[in-house]
């Protein structure tokens, strides 16, 4: 089920989305391969500056949560592609990581992704991504065991996530857009291919859907 190195064609990206199933043994999605990429230069770029400058990975002890004493024996794509075949989360759920992720470092500026805190950091991501994006998601202790931890670790993870984040979570579907962007941009840097706008369109409808689906509810409820 792992991802092949070739170029990937527009044409195919695009079957390979719209015949995108969560029942059959369906390839990795190309957005896994992407994200996996771009942590990989981050953690690589954040750890030479941090042996240039020893204040640059200064240690906020709310942030340590993410840091793994034991690191799983997985790089960042197999760690991806493992939550990928057990969870079955669609493409969308790893924009809207890859958003919590920056926007983290953003709210924690003196937080930085490193070979430590990458692969709690994924799974704490994607598991609350996955509850904002897709309608059925998998209980916390189903997240913990894909991740390896215990299920008091997961909540824990989550429960600090959230208070790191000051529960900012939205994703509007501009914001959404902007990101696909950023990782169309990484593709073409890496691959020589890019995310197609279908990525973009499918992923925004998904999103847009369920915020239409919050606007009617909410009014409904204000009218009663």
């Amino acid at each position: 089920m792992g991802s092949s190195s070739a170029p990937i064609s527009p044409r195919k990206l695009r079957s390979d989305l719209y015949s995108f199933s969560y029942q059959d043994d369906a390839n990795t999605p190309l957005v896994i391969s992407v994200l996996a990429s771009l942590l990989e230069r981050t953690i690589v770029r954040n750890e030479r500056i941090a042996r240039k400058c020893t204040w640059a990975l200064s240690k906020n002890t709310r942030t340590c949560v993410f840091d793994c004493y034991q690191m799983p024996d997985l790089t960042i794509q197999s760690f991806l592609e493992r939550i990928f075949r057990y969870t079955r989360a669609g493409p969308p759920v790893y924009v809207v990581a890859y958003v919590y992720i920056d926007r983290l470092c953003q709210i924690n500026p003196s937080f930085r992704i490193t070979s430590d805190n990458v692969h709690m950091l994924l799974i704490t991501t994607i598991m609350v991504a996955s509850k904002f994006v897709e309608d059925m998601n998998y209980r916390n202790s189903y997240f913990a065991k894909v991740g390896g931890l215990t299920t008091k670790e997961m909540n824990n993870l989550e429960l600090e996530f959230l208070f790191l984040m000051g529960f900012k979570l939205h994703v509007n579907v501009s914001v959404f857009e902007s990101y696909c962007c950023h990782l169309e941009r990484e593709v073409s840097i890496g691959g020589g291919y890019q995310i197609e706008r279908t990525l973009r369109s499918m992923c925004a409808r998904e999103i847009k859907s369920k915020q239409n689906e919050e606007r009617d509810f909410n009014y409904s409820c204000s009218s009663n």
